[in-house]
C-alpha cells in the first residue's frame, strides 16, 4: 500500500499546522489552545515550546509489510514528521487493528515519549484511547495503541456544520471530566484538539494521545493545566460556531476576523445556546486578564467540570415524529350530523347506504325450528365423534396387538443419568482483565469469584473497540468430553451470556469464531443459569460469553462469574 506524504493527518494528531523541528523556534499548539492571540499579551500565551531537537534524527527504514516484535504488522504510513513515523497497523496475534508510533531509540525524544506512553497505560480511563504497548527493541522506540475503526475525527464532525446544543454540552461534559481525572495522576495532554477528540457511533468522546503527542511533538509547559482547560474551551468554542478561537484557520476551520479579538460565541452565531457561550468563554479566558463575563475564569479541568455539572442539563432533542395521515372517509350520507357541506352550497351525492338484513324470525314457530335444527346438529357431532374415536382405537390395535395403549406412551426412553465433569482449567476469554483470578471461576467454591474490570458509561465494557468480542471465561475438560449440562453461578444479576462449545478438533480458542456449537442464546442472566440439553455436544473447551455486564452505579458497570459446573 502506498505510503502518505509527511502532511498526511497524524493517526493521533491534526496536522494543520506546519511540522515542527528545532528551527521552527516557539512552538504554538493549536489544539492545546497556547498560541498567540491578538491583543492578549500573556503568561499561557506562550508557555508551550518544544524541547529538544529532532532535525538530525533520520525515520526509521520502515515499510508495509514490516513486523515489530513479531507481532505488530505494519500496514500503512499515515504521518512521517520531525523524525517519526505514525502506522495504522494489525496485531496478529489478536487479530485487530492498532496504531503504532516508531522512532529511532537514538531519537532525542525516544526516551520522554516511552516514559510518557507507560505513564498513560497506567491511567486506564476507558475515556482515553489505551496505549497497548511501549517497547524498545532493535534500536527502534515504538508505542501500540487502540485503533477504533467506527469512531471519527471531531474534525470531521465539525466539517459537516456545528454541534447541536445537547452534543456540545456532552462534548464539554466528557472531555472536561476525563482531563480531571488525568490531572489528579498528574498526566497533562497539551495537544488537545479536534483532531486529538474521537466520536463514536453511540455518542461517546474518546480522547487519544494523552501525554504522548506532546512527547512525540516536544511540547512542554509551565501551566499544564490551564493549557488543557483554555484547549476544552477552544473545542467548545469550534462545536458551537463551527471557527477556531483564533485569528488563525487551523483543524478545517476559519479563524476570527483579525483585529477583532476573542468574540463570544453567541455573538459569532445566531441560536447559540448562551450558558455554554459563557461556559466557552470561561474555559478560554483563563489567565488572570478581565473578561467580559462576571463569572469567574476556569483555570483547571476540574474547575470546567464543575461549572458544567453546575449548569441546567441539556437533553436532546425530540426524535422527528411524521404523523400516520387520517383516515379519509369517501362517502357519507348528505345531511347527516357533523358532514360537511360542498362548497357552493350544492348538495353533494352520493351511492345510497346497503340496506341492513332483516331481522330473524321471532315467532313461536320459528323459535321452536330454530331449537329443534339446532338439537339435531349437536347429537351429530357427538355420534360422529365417537364413531372416529372408535374407529381409531381399533386400527391402534390391530397394528400392534400385544402392546398396549400405556405401553407405547412409555416407548420414550428416560434420560441418562449424569454424572459432573471435571474442569482441568479455566481462562479467561477476550483482552487480558484479571487472569490470575480466572481459576475462581471453577474452583468449586461460589465465594470466591473472577470479577472484571469496572467500565464507564455503557454495559458492553464502556463500548471500548478491543472488547468488541465481549468477556467471559473459558474451560478446558482436558479432552474431548460428552456434555449434557451447564450450572453458571455469576457475581449479581443482569449480565447478558451465552454459553459457546468449541468444535471437537479445535485448538486455538482465542477468537469467538472457534467456538462453533451453541449451548444456549444470548439472554439476561439473574443470578444463575442453568441450561440441560436433550443432545449432549462433544467439546473440550466451553466459554460462558459475557457480552454485556450488570450497573454497579448509574453509570459504572461490572461483572462475574462465580463457579461453572458441567455435566455429561
Amino acid at each position: 500500500m502506498a505510503e502518505r506524504s509527511t502532511a498526511a493527518v497524524d493517526v493521533a494528531d491534526s496536522g494543520d499546522e506546519e511540522p515542527l523541528t528545532a528551527e521552527a523556534g516557539k512552538a504554538t499548539a493549536d489544539g492545546a489552545g497556547t498560541e498567540e492571540k491578538a491583543g492578549r499579551d500573556t503568561e499561557a500565551a506562550g508557555s508551550a515550546r518544544e524541547t529538544g531537537t529532532a532535525a538530525d534524527a533520520n525515520p526509521p527504514e520502515l515499510h508495509s509489510g514490516h513486523k515489530l516484535a513479531r507481532r505488530y504488522r505494519l500496514e500503512e504510513c499515515v504521518t512521517r514528521l520531525d523524525g517519526f513515523s505514525s502506522w495504522r497497523a494489525v496485531d496478529e496475534k489478536l487479530r485487530r487493528a492498532v496504531g503504532v508510533h516508531v522512532l529511532p531509540a537514538d531519537h532525542p525524544r525516544a526516551r520522554p515519549v516511552l516514559a510518557a506512553a507507560r505513564s498513560a497505560a497506567l491511567l486506564g480511563d476507558p475515556r482515553f484511547v489505551q496505549v497497548l504497548d511501549a517497547v524498545e527493541e532493535n534500536d527502534l522506540v515504538y508505542v501500540v495503541h487502540e485503533w477504533l475503526p467506527d469512531a471519527t475525527e471531531l474534525t470531521a464532525v465539525l466539517a459537516s456544520g456545528p454541534l447541536e446544543p445537547h452534543d456540545a454540552y456532552q462534548l464539554v461534559s466528557q472531555v472536561s471530566q476525563a482531563m480531571a481525572a488525568a490531572h489528579r495522576e498528574g498526566l497533562a495532554h497539551l495537544r488537545l484538539n479536534p483532531g486529538s477528540v474521537l466520536r463514536t457511533e453511540s455518542g461517546q468522546y474518546r480522547i487519544r494521545g494523552l501525554a504522548v503527542l506532546a512527547a512525540l511533538r516536544g511540547i512542554s509547559t509551565e501551566h499544564p493545566q490551564r493549557t488543557d482547560t483554555e484547549a476544552i474551551g477552544a473545542l467548545l468554542y469550534a462545536g458551537l460556531t463551527q471557527r477556531w478561537p483564533y485569528e488563525r484557520d487551523a483543524h478545517g476551520l476559519s479563524g476570527l476576523p483579525k483585529g477583532m479579538g476573542l468574540i463570544a460565541p453567541d455573538q459569532v452565531r445566531a441560536g447559540v445556546h448562551r450558558g455554554l457561550s459563557e461556559l466557552a468563554m470561561r474555559a478560554l479566558v483563563n489567565d488572570g486578564a478581565t473578561a467580559s463575563r462576571q463569572d469567574q475564569p476556569c483555570t483547571t479541568p476540574e474547575e470546567l467540570a464543575k461549572a458544567v455539572s453546575a449548569m441546567p442539563r441539556i437533553r436532546p432533542p425530540e426524535p422527528a415524529f411524521t404523523p400516520t395521515p387520517a383516515y379519509q372517509r369517501t362517502t357519507y350520507q348528505q345531511g347527516g350530523y357533523g358532514q360537511p357541506t360542498p362548497r357552493g352550497g350544492a348538495a353533494r351525492t352520493t351511492a345510497p347506504a346497503p340496506m341492513p338484513p332483516p331481522p330473524p324470525l321471532q315467532t313461536r314457530t320459528g323459535k321452536a325450528l330454530k331449537w329443534a335444527v339446532s338439537a339435531l346438529l349437536i347429537a351429530a357431532l357427538g355420534l360422529g365423534s365417537w364413531q372416529l374415536a372408535d374407529t381409531l382405537l381399533k386400527d391402534e390395535n390391530k397394528s400392534d396387538p400385544g402392546k398396549s395403549t400405556s405401553e407405547k406412551d412409555d416407548e420414550k426412553p428416560p434420560k441418562v443419568a449424569t454424572k459432573p465433569i471435571t474442569i482441568q482449567k479455566a481462562t479467561e476469554f477476550g483482552p487480558s482483565m484479571k487472569p490470575d483470578t480466572a481459576r475462581l471461576a471453577a474452583d468449586g467454591d461460589t465465594s470466591t469469584a473472577w470479577v472484571t474490570l469496572g467500565f464507564l458509561g455503557y454495559p458492553n465494557f464502556g463500548n471500548l473497540g478491543n472488547y468488541a468480542d465481549g468477556s467471559g471465561i473459558v474451560v478446558d475438560l482436558g479432552s474431548v468430553k460428552k456434555v449434557s449440562d451447564v450450572d453458571v453461578t455469576f457475581r449479581g444479576s443482569g449480565h447478558e451470556v451465552e454459553i459457546l462449545a468449541a468444535a471437537k478438533d479445535a485448538s486455538d480458542v482465542s477468537t469467538l469464531s472457534a467456538f462453533s456449537q451453541k449451548i444456549t442464546s444470548p439472554k439476561n442472566a439473574g443470578g444463575q443459569l442453568s441450561v440441560s440439553l436433550d443432545k449432549p455436544v462433544e467439546t473440550r473447551y466451553v466459554l460462558v460469553h459475557i457480552k454485556k455486564l450488570p450497573a454497579t452505579s448509574p453509570d459504572r458497570y461490572r461483572g462475574g462469574i462465580s463457579e461453572i459446573k458441567l455435566k455429561g
